[in-house]
């Protein structure tokens, strides 16, 4: 049964990802084409507008979106699920408006804040569509993962990406627009699939508001709101730092180093997407349990070894990927950066239980207390051993958010979490990446060194029995083929 429901949710997390996979390994190979065309400094500023944006969604949502899921599956009445989506819909469609309009009225003030220049006014303008279109985007497909629609999902994902590539590579490289070219790529893909998406859904969409749902939902997600900021504030307040201690061309570095780490955040995100309608829609409270322990580890397994090939591989990545050596110094923040998007993995499976039971007043303390201490370490790390404070601020952020979650959670819904073998991991894994650093191995030596990681876990005893004779299964079935 564990390895069913283990075999679907990986197999929804990879097709949700699709999308998302394919953006993320072309945005990494379009990296070289874009530090080419844009100096660290403008590059900089475009991650100054897409962290603001970032955090203005959060605020403008409200918490609705996390609603949205759980009071879909609250009911299994279709009459009673179009009201949810419909009630989300129009709250989505008024708050994103509203932001538009805030964010064209106030460029300048917006501007001014970020520290960017009296030239740059255009980016914050163009932030704002960018802001519409998201918004109202992700509330669309959010519809397809509420219905279990996978396929559905990747389809409008793909389209999105190839429409945004195309548009990116038109306006950077055809016609030399530079940061603006950057972000209104970005939103065009967006704004063509949800017009079509919208066009899809027409019959969907009546015009209904159920207030009286509508406060029940922020009821439930208004106290997800708090934590959603603080978890903002641990992803993307780094550049701020970065910025307000070194200027604008050390956050178009640091930003290079997170784009190259940003390939486990594809997985993550991939997995957020399957996982809250998976563990929802498991009924029996002890199957959860379960599944949920089971899915922590294999989870931190594949995102361990990820880690430790991107960290090894990552001076290699940053020759290959960077358009100026300008960017190369972005290497030495991914380790840290990865191992980050690890720990935040785990915490992304453990936040489910407090869902779950529909106990999230408390969450906002967790993360909250993560974010002060991501504050804290960066004002504290920058000023004295530059942006790779940075990169240990997030590490220690998700760290302590990840530990008080998972202390929290197991006081309200107990699940037999396997930590030995957790721990293994990722001592294992970081073993062998401060092994890798200390002889600054070269790219194929780095391979062989993450190929090693699954082995060396052998050695300090991670594998179950079970788990030893399925692999001495598969390993016996590909000496037959070999020989054959």
């Amino acid at each position: 049964m564990i390895r069913k429901q283990i075999g679907r949710l990986a197999k929804q997390s990879l097709v949700y990802g699709i999308g998302g996979i394919v953006s993320r390994f072309v945005a990494l190979f379009l990296l070289r084409v874009y530090t080419h065309f844009l100096p660290p400094k403008s590059y900089g500023a475009v991650a100054l507008i897409l962290a603001t944006e970032a955090v203005m969604v959060i605020l403008l949502r409200a918490g609705i979106q996390n609603a949205f899921f759980r009071f879909y599956y609250l009911t299994s009445d279709p009459i009673k699920r179009r009201t949810v989506v419909r009630t989300s819909f129009w709250y989505t469609m008024t708050a994103a408006t509203i932001g538009l309009a805030l964010g064209l009225i106030f460029a300048p003030q917006i501007a001014s804040f970020l520290g960017l220049q009296a030239g740059q006014i255009n980016l914050v303008r163009a932030g704002s569509v960018f802001l519409w279109g998201d918004m109202n985007y992700q509330q669309q497909t959010a519809i397809f993962r509420a219905e279990q629609r996978s396929i559905s999902y990747a389809i409008a994902s793909v389209s999105n990406v190839i429409i945004t590539i195309c548009g990116t590579l038109l306006l950077v490289v055809g016609l030399h627009k530079g940061a603006i070219g950057l972000i209104v790529g970005n939103f065009t893909g967006t704004l063509c699939v949800y017009t079509v998406l919208l066009a899809y859904r027409a019959r969907l969409l009546g015009f209904e508001f159920d207030r009286r749902l509508y406060l029940a939902m922020e009821h439930f997600g208004l106290p997800l709101l708090p934590s959603a900021l603080a978890l903002w504030a641990t992803k993307f307040s780094d550049r701020f730092f970065v910025n307000h201690y070194l200027g604008q061309t050390q956050v178009g570095v640091y930003s290079f180093g997170v784009m190259i780490a940003s390939a486990l955040v594809l997985v993550i995100t991939a997995f957020q997407l399957a996982w809250p309608a998976f563990a929802y829609s498991i009924d029996d409270d002890d199957e959860a349990r379960r599944t949920y322990a089971y899915v922590l580890t294999y989870f931190l397994y594949f995102m361990t070894w990820a880690a430790v090939a991107l960290s090894l591989l990552a001076p290699f990545l940053a020759h290959v990927l960077a358009g100026k050596p300008s960017f190369y110094p972005g290497a030495r923040f991914v380790p840290l950066l990865a191992f980050g998007s690890v720990i935040f993995a785990g915490y992304s499976v453990v936040v489910i239980s407090i869902g779950r039971i529909r106990k999230t007043g408390a969450n906002w303390i967790i993360t909250g207390l993560g974010a002060l201490a991501d504050v804290g370490l960066n004002i504290l790390l920058i000023p004295r051993v530059g942006a790779i404070g940075a990169a240990w601020s997030l590490l220690g952020a998700y760290g302590a958010m990840f530990i008080g979650m998972s202390w929290h959670a197991q006081r309200l819904f107990p699940v037999p979490y396997q930590w030995r073998r957790v721990v293994t991991l990722l001592g294992v894994g970081a073993g062998l990446v401060l092994a890798g650093k200390a002889l600054s191995v070269s790219a194929p030596l780095a391979l062989a060194f993450a190929v090693a990681y699954p082995a060396l876990l052998f050695v300090f005893f991670f594998y179950q029995a079970s788990e030893r004779k399925q692999i001495a299964r598969l390993a016996r079935r590909v000496l037959h083929i070999q020989r054959a």
